[in-house]
């Protein structure tokens, strides 16, 4: 039977785990690779630098509107490493930018964008839509959620050649915005989602930038931002752009206006 001072230790050393800082965890801030392929939604944005998407339609993706992108810019579907070549993948340009015309650089608002692709998908296990939700509702915090991404492991690190994801918690708003999280520096208003661990250690990092946060099965945000070079700190959980109402109408105008 262990003896109070071992079990002191044990639980000082628990405790000094959870406060370590971000750049000592391992895998897109405290997750795991996923198993090759089983994210068929999941698009790289492979250019000079690297984001993320979701496919939406079979030539049309959304990802955040801050990712600098061009005409040169890879957009590769079916894929689970960056450098690696796989038969799953399949590789698309694009043909234009939409981005969201109320997109604020200062305030983060609004941090959506909508890609047309040169050429259609083709659609197979390995490459899949996933669909928008039905309606704008928002997020309640403690709802569990997902997101994966090929960005930093820990702060310090390079991009990840595979695909990881981890676990996020939704956070309440007021938290967010607290003195001890973002201060209101800036707004995490009512169309951004936060979301991350209070213990810090689960976050999505820098080009992770566009992946699409899933919550209990549904699609409900855009990887938007977190504390800069400060990845999983407690202080800075992710921040998601929220598929609002207005946010959903523009996204369907937008597609049916292009075609």
């Amino acid at each position: 039977m262990r003896n109070s001072s071992t079990f002191l230790t044990a639980t000082l050393s628990i405790v000094v785990f959870l406060l370590i800082p971000e750049d000592l965890c391992e895998k897109i801030i405290g997750g795991n690779e996923v198993t090759p392929h089983s994210r068929p939604y999941m698009v790289l944005l492979k250019g000079e630098n690297t984001c993320a998407g979701a496919l939406i339609a079979k030539d049309w993706v959304l990802t955040a509107a801050h990712c600098d992108l061009n005409r040169k810019t890879q957009i590769i579907l079916g894929a689970h490493s960056i450098t690696k070549k796989e038969p799953e993948k399949q590789t698309r340009f694009i043909k234009k930018e939409f981005p969201y015309p109320c997109y604020d650089q200062d305030t983060r608002e609004g941090d959506l964008k909508l890609l047309k692709l040169d050429k259609k998908a083709t659609l197979n296990k390995n490459v899949a839509i996933l669909q928008l939700p039905k309606v704008g509702s928002d997020v309640k915090p403690g709802t569990a959620c997902r997101v994966a991404g090929w960005g930093k492991f820990h702060n310090n690190s390079p991009l990840s050649d595979i695909l990881r994801e981890v676990n996020v918690t939704i956070i309440d708003r007021k938290i967010c915005n607290d003195q001890s999280h973002y201060n209101y520096k800036p707004v995490i208003g009512l169309n951004m989602i936060c979301a991350g661990s209070l213990q810090g250690g689960k976050d999505s990092c820098e080009g992770d930038s566009g992946s699409p946060l899933i919550c209990e099965g549904t699609f409900r945000g855009i990887t938007a931002f977190g504390m800069q070079g400060k990845c999983g700190d407690p202080r800075g959980p992710g921040v998601y752009i929220l598929l609002s109402k207005k946010h959903l109408n523009w996204i369907v105008k937008t597609m049916k206006q292009a075609v």
